[in-house]
């Protein structure tokens, strides 16, 4: 399994993806959706690591009344008890969350998300079938979201074909206005067919909100080629962030079920039938996501003379550095997986 780290990507900063105006009317939207799973609480059901699969874990700690254990074998961080299917489904139909996200925070940030997240990734992706001799015939999204990323994909000419999968309204809808071919349902109930088989199946922040991950990896498995490649990012719940700011990681939310970690995503990914060739963390915005909790006064470090340094006192010079050294060293929050269907 490699290590080699993409290309440098443009600095990229927190209020480059939002501002705080539209984030405080975001975390309403986010407590009108957290009230109506709430009412589900009851409902919720015990699950083992998603990752192996072992029930052996700890208690890690409890945000907005829902319990995140810490696997004791692979330390995949998970909710359990989680949402039923049935319940996942509901919540994202019906969220005010996404709905403000497609509706005023994406628009308001789509161009710097476009040059700084996703032609950086994008150029990664056609790289990575160069040199493992992937044809770029067919690409499918699996949860595009507002559709920045396969709308730039599509208009490149790089592929033959581009279509999307997705199961949010409000973010099948903004696809479709782009253009794109949608396929508005989860991957899991999508049935697969020759006309749909994909050369690259990528899917970026989606495998975190699935209830049973390996279901997901083997539906995707069914809609890609043999010999075809899975690009997948996620958060990685080892990564300075989380592993720093616990519970107060925005990282930890009620949609975030599975934080795995590069060790555990191996495991799960080759257990899938899956060829792992390279797992990075190329994230860029630890250390400041860390920075901000401080100043908000979610994070205290007066206490902690070394991070204070870092993060308040000589945070423009030692910043950066960190960065780049968590990046470097597989530590950051941002995780990046490429795999090859065997």
């Amino acid at each position: 399994m490699s290590t080699t780290l993409p290309p440098p990507a443009a600095p990229l900063s927190i209020a480059d993806l939002r501002s705080p105006d539209l984030m405080a009317l975001q975390r309403e939207a986010m407590a009108q959706d957290h009230a109506r799973l709430h009412a589900h609480l009851d409902d919720f059901v015990a699950v083992p690591c998603p990752a192996c699969g072992r029930t052996e874990a700890t208690h890690a700690f409890e945000k907005y009344r829902c319990q995140f254990l810490r696997c004791r074998d692979c330390e995949t961080l998970y909710m359990s008890p989680r949402p039923t299917p049935a319940l996942m489904d509901d919540y994202y139909s019906h969220s005010e969350n996404y709905r403000l996200w497609a509706e005023r925070i994406f628009p308001a940030s789509e161009a710097n998300r476009r040059e700084k997240l996703c032609r950086p990734m994008f150029d990664s992706i056609v790289e990575a079938c160069r040199r493992h001799g992937v044809p770029t015939g067919h690409l499918v999204e699996l949860g595009p979201g507002f559709g920045t990323f396969a709308e730039l994909a599509k208009n490149s000419g790089e592929f033959v074909r581009v279509s999307v999968v997705e199961r949010t309204p409000e973010m099948a809808a903004s696809c479709r206005q782009r253009g794109l071919e949608v396929h508005e349902c989860a991957a899991e109930d999508l049935p697969a067919g020759s006309s749909d088989m994909a050369d690259v199946l990528v899917c970026f922040e989606v495998i975190e909100h699935v209830f049973d991950p390996a279901a997901f990896l083997a539906a995707a498995s069914r809609l890609l080629r043999s010999g075809g490649l899975l690009v997948m990012t996620c958060p990685n719940g080892q990564g300075f962030d989380t592993a720093t700011l616990g519970a107060a990681s925005v990282a930890v939310d009620t949609e975030h079920v599975n934080l795995f970690n590069p060790r555990s995503m191996a495991r799960l990914l080759s257990g899938c039938g899956y060829e792992v060739l390279d797992i990075t963390t190329p994230g860029r915005l630890d250390v400041e996501l860390v920075r901000e909790a401080a100043l908000q006064g979610s994070f205290e470090v007066k206490d902690q003379p070394f991070l204070r340094r870092v993060l308040i006192d000589e945070y423009e010079r030692l910043g950066p550095a960190l960065q780049r050294l968590l990046a470097d060293q597989g530590l950051s929050g941002s995780m990046r997986v490429i795999a090859r269907k065997a």
